[in-house]
């Protein structure tokens, strides 16, 4: 197995740049065997203030730097992300479990997100003329005022990549960031944030802090001008709450149970290979991966068949290398709630197709993708979101049951349709209720998609990630009239009348000439 490029000496480094005042620390392991990969310090609620007043001030200057001087920096900060590759997808193997073409993902994504914000900021957030009330006595202009320092909360699934969606159009936005970094997911946003100052991003800019969410994400969403957070539904109606008593915006990728479509006409044994990777990537612990599986009864003998010996075949492990096809749950938490939906249903009737196994020969929280058939509503795994390792089985008699039985859910994050048909392909993802929708694919091209928004509906959450809509939650639009002289006021009940009467013929020349 190649030896990591990371070390000890490089996490210390690396933790150094956490605001932290304090000398407690937290021990946090790595996946993979289970000991501890380093210390990391723990900020206090007042490190968070401190960081935002810093923020703050750092702000003022990158604001009126420009937008070519951000896009300078930016594509600067992208080059680094692919030259430090082999580092970064180290640390992210190292924190999650995940396997190194799952890490690849990350990395990949996030050098997408820091090219496509640095090139298209000034397209989107540049200032435009607008028409006025009255043309040719009013001029009339919008342009956008960044919002301040944007507090964002991650988690450890998947923290590189969740970090820049978040993190860089902020700054090409031209607000500051103080994040929150999840203790799993430490290291690795901490390296991200390294190449971006190294390329010029100022230090107090983007500023990290990490600690229990009782007290730091608490202060950050207590200070912060708008607040991004990626976590469960639960968390993320709390910080709405608070968000709205502040009346500051906030954008919440929450949970999802989320549901793939298998249409009679598929190739079975192909079908049965992309679900396997769409549910079980990151074993199955992405926000976007798939826990519903719907097969028409036509294909679903010879589709359960393939997807079974697909997954028997897999190879799982964690090695820093591309040798494996599946990875390990990243913490003693994720194996416990896992294992607890599987008890469940199984003493409740479910069958386990395959896996269903913990396997502490290859690491401490190994688990065996595990595929489930008989599942009822009144199990846990269900409708619940499990966020690991367990997909469902269900067997539909047609389209519209299948569109039926995927929208039957309180969750609308991500869904996926596999059809050798285009036509009903997009009538079926048209029908579908969820923020994104893949076709013969799970998430990776919606995922992939950075100039296209992302997000969900129902309890998946509010506002969306990526695109023009993800840079424009980082900005308030801001109006400016002015007119070449002053205006004068109807004195009369004559010219009260002559003027609304040109008014009146003005609203009807611009709607004939079709001008809003």
């Amino acid at each position: 197995m190649r030896a990591a490029i990371a070390s000890p000496a490089l996490f210390q480094r690396l933790t150094d740049d956490v605001v932290a005042s304090g000398d407690e620390t937290t021990a946090v392991p790595t996946p993979s065997t289970g000991e501890v990969l380093h210390e990391l310090p723990r900020s206090s609620a007042d490190d968070v203030r401190e960081a935002v007043a810093r923020a703050r001030l750092a702000q003022l200057a990158w604001a009126r730097a420009g937008f070519a001087e951000r896009r300078r920096v930016l594509l600067a900060a992208h080059d680094l992300i692919l030259e430090r590759r082999e580092l970064l997808l180290d640390l992210v193997q190292l924190e999650s479990g995940k396997t190194r073409g799952q890490a690849f993902e990350e990395v990949f994504q996030a050098a997408g997100v820091t090219r496509y914000n640095a090139l298209t900021a000034r397209r989107v957030l540049g200032g435009r003329r607008k028409r006025s009330g009255l043309p040719t006595v009013f001029t009339t202009r919008m342009r956008f005022r960044p919002k301040g320092v944007a507090g964002v909360i991650t988690p450890w699934n998947w923290a590189l990549s969740l970090a820049a969606m978040d993190v860089v159009p902020a700054l090409a936005a031209g607000c500051a960031v103080v994040q929150k970094a999840d203790d799993q997911g430490a290291l690795s946003i901490l390296a991200l944030r390294r190449a971006f100052i190294d390329a010029g991003v100022p230090e107090a800019l983007w500023a990290v802090v990490t600690g229990p969410a009782a007290e730091v994400g608490e202060a950050l969403t207590d200070e912060a001008d708008y607040i991004c957070f990626t976590g469960s539904t639960a968390t993320g109606r709390k910080i709405a709450e608070k968000a709205g008593r502040r009346l500051v915006g906030a954008s919440l990728e929450l949970g999802g149970k989320n549901a793939l479509l298998v249409l009679d006409d598929v190739d079975p044994a192909q079908a049965a290979e992309s679900a396997a990777h769409a549910a079980f990537s990151t074993m199955g612990q992405l926000c976007v991966s798939i826990e519903r599986i719907y097969v028409d009864q036509k294909v679903a003998a010879p589709f359960q068949r393939a997807l079974i010996g697909s997954l028997r075949e897999a190879k799982l492990g964690s090695a820093l290398e591309y040798d494996a096809d599946f990875g390990s749950l990243a913490t003693a938490a994720q194996l416990e709630r896992v294992e607890a939906h599987l008890a469940d249903a199984v003493a409740k009737g479910a069958t386990v197709l395959v896996g269903g196994r913990h396997r502490p020969d290859l690491g401490p929280w190994f688990f065996e993708p595990t595929v489930l058939t008989g599942v009822t509503p009144d199990m846990k795994v269900y409708a619940e979101e499990t966020f690991g390792a367990i997909a469902s089985l269900y067997l539909v008699g047609g389209d519209d049951e299948a569109v039926l039985a995927a929208n039957a859910s309180d969750y609308g994050l991500n869904a996926a349709v596999f059809t050798r048909s285009a036509g009903r392909a997009r009538r079926i993802a048209d029908a579908l209720e969820a923020g994104s929708v893949n076709i013969n694919e799970g998430y990776r091209g919606s995922f992939s998609s950075v100039a296209a928004p992302m997000g969900g509906i129902k309890q998946s959450g509010l506002g969306r990630r990526n695109g023009e809509a993800g840079l424009l939650r980082f900005v308030d639009p801001v109006t400016v009239s002015s007119t070449t002289g002053l205006l004068q006021l109807p004195r009369t009940a004559a010219e009260y009348t002559t003027k609304v009467g040109l008014m009146v013929l003005l609203a009807r020349v611009l709607k004939a000439i079709r001008r809003a």
